[in-house]
């Protein structure tokens, strides 16, 4: 016996050595794991406190009951930091599937994801939050090298700021929670890397899977177009961006192959088809997922009228806040308390605000195919408001739009003496803002 185990112990060296040697060379992984964990650290503490010390402020019932509240005792508790709102939604749809009315809505991958680690043992909370982790560590591993690969060695500390930006950022406890925005974040960084890299084919497929997280995900082909219009043309602010980048740099692959890149890029919308498609053979109206915005008031004007109502909205509710007062309501579209509609309105217009400056920053310091890409998901945020609260929601949206943190890390990367300031900021907002969303306030 002594013989055979020793007989095996070389056997399994070779094996485990290579793994063991690829994380400690993963960089980009040792990157991302304490960005995740400073996270969670914030969204654990400050939720589970939150909800133990203050409660939950009434919510109409929006939750049946044992999906994500009145699950019992410590696991209330537990739940609080990780699923709220939406997250109803996400659960409910892992367990019965769609149903006539709203829930088409919300996009099948993650769903689908939950309801399958959720099978496992877990159930679908736990398989919910733990999709929503390993998704988020992805994103951040890939922002990381994307970012390093478009500045190059020397500026790695830009890709450290980016995915610390993305972390630490005041929404950002939406990655963490049973909702599919790291999900998302993770698709769409997959595909502009492997567009990068001229591997077309997974850049298709990402994106296609992308298109079955979020109706948004269609908004991949704007960016993977570009990427491959400017790779083809050597002469191209591609190649002369940034500054001393060297084209032939080992990760890109040396030329495009023909037309094979158009071709997967035309890959994409195939992941909404399928849902659509999906929709109709379970007989419902394949073009719910659309019709049904109209529950939440959505209606298409156009990003100028989202910012003039947004803009509308933001001025009363400021004045109602200077007021101090709710026997005169400036915003009656709102409804409900006054004074809360009015932060509401406000705060959402100032993240529209906030953005600008980091969406100009990526249109003039970052690739074309970035920009137009960021621009282009902000122009779809703002052309469908919200009548009672225009921009309703639109962190959630501008939060999934990476090239805006990398905008940001080039900043801070100019500014060392506004790093830890602004990061701290950042994160002491991210800590508020999840106290809010533990409590069943409602953010975004």
């Amino acid at each position: 016996m002594i013989e055979s185990h020793a007989t095996d112990l070389p056997a399994t060296r070779p094996l485990a050595k290579p793994l063991a040697s690829r994380l400690r060379e993963d960089i980009a992984l040792r990157r991302a794991a304490p960005a995740l964990g400073g996270l969670l650290a914030i969204v654990v503490v400050v939720g589970i406190g939150a909800f133990a010390v203050l409660g939950a402020v009434p919510h109409g019932g929006f939750d049946p009951p044992g999906v994500v509240d009145h699950i019992g005792g410590l696991r209330d508790a537990l739940a609080a930091p990780f699923a709220r709102w939406d997250s109803v939604w996400y659960l409910t749809i892992a367990q019965h599937g769609y149903t006539p009315g709203p829930s088409p809505a919300f996009f099948p991958l993650y769903p689908l994801l939950v309801a399958g680690v959720g099978a496992l043992g877990p159930g679908l909370l736990v398989g919910g939050v733990l999709v929503s982790l390993a998704a988020m560590l992805v994103a951040l591993r890939l922002l990381w090298r994307l970012t390093e690969l478009e500045l190059g060695r020397a500026q790695r500390d830009v890709a450290d700021l980016a995915v610390f930006a993305v972390a630490l950022g005041p929404m950002a406890f939406f990655f963490s929670a049973v909702y599919s925005e790291s999900l998302y974040l993770a698709l769409t960084l997959g595909a502009f890397l492997s567009a990068r890299q001229e591997r077309w084919a997974r850049a298709g497929l990402l994106g296609a899977l992308a298109a079955a997280t979020r109706s948004s995900g269609l908004l991949v082909i704007v960016g993977l177009g570009l990427l491959a219009l400017e790779q083809r043309r050597p002469e191209s602010r591609w190649a002369r961006w940034p500054p001393g980048r060297a084209v032939s740099s080992p990760e890109v692959r040396a030329a495009p192959a023909g037309r094979r890149d158009l071709l997967w890029i035309g890959v994409v919308p195939l992941g909404l088809l399928a849902y659509l498609g999906a929709l109709a053979v379970a007989g419902l109206d394949p073009l719910e997922p659309f019709s049904s915005q109209q529950e939440w008031f959505r209606h298409f004007t156009g990003p100028l009228g989202g910012v003039l109502d947004g803009g509308r909205a933001a001025f009363d509710g400021a004045r109602q806040l200077l007021s101090g007062q709710t026997r005169t309501v400036y915003y009656p579209l709102a409804g409900g308390d006054p004074l809360i509609a009015g932060w509401h309105n406000v705060m959402l217009f100032g993240f529209l605000l906030g953005s600008l400056p980091l969406l100009a920053g990526a249109l003039r310091r970052l690739p074309l195919a970035y920009g137009v890409y960021a621009l282009a998901g902000t122009c779809l945020a703002l052309s469908y408001p919200v009548s009672p609260q225009p921009l309703t929601s639109l962190p959630r949206y501008l939060v999934v739009l990476f090239p805006l943190p990398i905008a940001l890390a080039l900043w801070l990367a100019r500014h060392p003496r506004l790093r830890l300031p602004v990061l701290g900021a950042s994160a002491v907002s991210l800590a508020g803002f999840t106290e809010l969303f533990a409590t069943w306030h409602w953010i975004a």
